[in-house]
């Protein structure tokens, strides 16, 4: 049984030219950093995802691999955290599986410990 991320953004508006190009950056920048090939990253959904007001959508699985699993967590969350200070207007969720991220105005998405 695999875990994942799940991650959106919902809101009456579309994304402004200049949200869609700093999420496009966001993307590129992570996928060309990320230091495991073998794993998941980052990974937004085509238009949002399927949610009627969702204009950012996504999901990363977790490694199988439980030396990878906080590793790769910490790269995506931060890629996520990044992602909503591109778009702060927006109502955020990130869920692992069926367990809500908490958010700090500070450090962004975390777990806590």
């Amino acid at each position: 049984m695999s875990t994942s991320l799940y991650y959106d953004a919902s809101r009456a508006t579309a994304l402004t030219p200049t949200e869609t190009a700093a999420i496009e950056r966001i993307v590129t920048t992570h996928q060309s950093s990320f230091p495991y090939p073998d794993e998941e990253s980052l990974f937004l959904y085509e238009e949002g995802g399927s949610e009627p007001d969702a204009i950012v959508a996504g999901s990363t699985k977790m490694p199988f691999d439980v030396d990878r699993v906080m590793a790769v967590l910490g790269l995506v969350l931060g890629s996520v955290t990044e992602l909503r200070r591109a778009v702060p207007d927006a109502e955020w969720r990130v869920q692992l599986d069926d367990f809500e991220i908490p958010w700090d105005e500070h450090e962004g998405y975390f777990l806590p410990s």
